[in-house]
């Protein structure tokens, strides 16, 4: 089986293609205008009024977090690189038994819509919230950044259109979801993206396997046989063992600190429901991760890598072009509408995340003292969701032709080293202070665009200098533990005789949910009042 050396189609209007983009667009429109007409409150539009079953959830979740990188980025770097491509599936998928067993219930139990809920429902609402907005926000843009430069490049490579043109449908049709269809259309969006995904991913997979009789030995040993052994062993795509670790510990707690994928725990009735989400979203993710290993050495072996980086430096068409290979035209614009849908319903979720952000966290909570009416809520939450969709198609068509991979990377860091740990030590330990969480939180987010600044990625890829000060190309390894040891040293030089009393009764509405028993009566105050827009539980504990 030589590698194709025939030309693509690739860059080219692809009919079916178009057809298969607009009949997702249709039908998610159609879900859109249902939404719209069930969507009236606060509640509603950023929880879909914690109507979702888990197995619902599961999906949506496992439809937010496989995004294009995940799809068309992984399955690029095993064509690429063999083996080592393989670290980023590993490093994102053992992220979500943290999010199982650390997170998903507890988040469940103390929150309301954002991971803020829970940071500040025993501390100081305004300096937390603000704190906590602000990594929100930093994540949500650059990974909207990210997406959006994707999106244009990926659709001006599969349909031809100009890269303006890509960004702007692609932010449009994403305000349509979210102004008028909230969490409700995100929900269903996302599912039926992870549908399409999932199904088109093994139907790729079967149709490499096919020719050699569906053992993925085989495949592995035809790789090896063409590019060698090194094909099947690490070491090529990361070769310092610390760069590994280093990128390893920021995908798995940057999963655990995504507030696109926190906030979708709010979306189901309780916090068993939450749990068992997380325990579908992990086995479609899980599956998926490895056929994309499938594909990426199938890529390899039935492409050829001249040919895969010959239309993309990066590696990025591998799919498409294995689509195109195994299945002619058709599959290549069925997988290639695919990859489009991949992007809308990852943009609707980081877009709502971050309108959560802005509305709930700093405009009903920190400008009204959670005293704003229903419906001042969710006229804020719209504008918060068009502004930042006009913002994200601004921001993709100023970083045209930009790499974007320390904007990924960025996105991970700060959301491992800044909200992960200040959400981790505020449901797990007593003397976690107000202090202590805003040190946390603006440590880890600081140290992070610092130290990516400083690395590697940006001072000699993309500043084109002989050396960077900074020798990792992802920090995690240090700034996660630097932004735990800065809450906890913060917190025991500035100790809170409030929030210590309330830990008891963030540790049993944690575990168990909002009934709380006696015995001492909760005084009322800035630090020791329910958090604005937290369900009341009763004031005993």
């Amino acid at each position: 089986m030589n590698p194709s050396t025939a030309g693509t189609r690739i860059g080219q209007p692809n009919t079916t293609a178009i057809f298969f983009f607009l009949l997702f667009v249709g039908i998610t429109l159609a879900i859109t205008y249902w939404a719209a007409r069930k969507t009236k409150t606060t509640s509603e539009f950023f929880a879909a009024g914690g109507g979702i079953s888990a197995a619902q959830n599961g999906f949506a979740l496992a439809g937010d977090f496989m995004s294009a990188a995940s799809f068309l980025g992984i399955a690029g770097l095993v064509a690429t690189s063999g083996f080592d491509g393989l670290i980023y599936s590993v490093g994102w998928l053992v992220g979500w038994p943290v999010v199982t067993f650390l997170i998903a219930e507890p988040l469940r139990n103390l929150g309301k819509y954002t991971f803020a809920d829970v940071v500040a429902y025993r501390l100081k609402q305004t300096p937390v919230r603000l704190s906590a907005a602000v990594g929100t926000l930093t994540v949500v843009v650059f990974y909207l950044i990210a997406q959006m430069v994707g999106a244009g490049n990926l659709i001006r490579l599969l349909f031809g259109l100009s890269y303006e043109t890509a960004v702007v449908i692609v932010g449009a049709v994403m305000i349509l979801y979210v102004l008028f269809g909230g969490m409700i259309a995100t929900t269903w969006v996302q599912i039926v993206k992870a549908v399409l995904l999932l199904g088109g991913a093994t139907a790729l997979a079967g149709a490499v396997l096919y020719p050699f009789g569906f053992s993925p030995t085989a495949l592995f040993s035809e790789a090896a046989n063409r590019y060698g052994p090194e094909a099947l062993a690490p070491g090529k795509l990361v070769s310092n063992p610390l760069e590994a670790v280093s990128l390893g510990v920021a995908l798995m707690f940057g999963t655990a600190g995504l507030p696109h994928i926190l906030m979708r725990f709010y979306t189901v009735p309780d916090a068993k429901a939450a749990r068992t989400s997380v325990f579908y979203a992990t086995g479609l993710i899980g599956f998926f991760y490895l056929v994309t290993f499938i594909l990426g050495f199938g890529a390899s072996v039935l492409v050829g890598r001249q040919a895969i980086v010959g239309v993309d430096k990066g590696g990025n068409m591998a799919a498409p072009m294995l689509a195109e290979a195994v299945g002619g035209t058709g599959f290549l614009g069925f997988i290639s509408a695919v990859s489009f849908a991949t992007i809308l319903a990852v943009v609707a979720g980081l877009t709502l995340s971050g309108a959560a952000a802005l509305s709930h966290d700093l405009w009903s909570s920190v400008v009204r003292k959670g005293h704003a009416p229903e419906a001042e809520q969710l006229k804020v939450a719209r504008i918060s969701s068009l502004l930042l969709g006009i913002l994200a198609i601004l921001l993709g068509v100023l970083f045209k032709n930009q790499n974007v991979a320390f904007m990924v990377g960025l996105a991970f860091a700060i959301a491992a080293s800044a909200n992960f740990p200040a959400l981790l030590l505020s449901m797990l330990w007593r003397g976690f202070t107000t202090r202590g969480a805003v040190a946390s939180m603006l440590t880890g987010s600081i140290s992070a665009v610092l130290l990516i600044f400083l690395s590697p990625t940006v001072q000699v890829d993309l500043l084109g200098n002989a050396s960077a000060l900074f020798p990792l190309k992802n920090p995690g390894i240090v700034t996660i533990p630097l932004s735990f040891v800065v809450g906890w040293v913060v917190s025991l030089l500035s100790p809170e005789a409030e929030a210590s009393r309330r830990f008891a009764e963030v540790e049993h509405r944690m575990h168990v949910g909002a009934v709380v028993p006696p015995p001492v009566t909760v005084p009322t105050g800035v630090a020791g009042s329910v958090p604005p827009g937290v369900p009341e539980a009763p004031q005993k504990v």
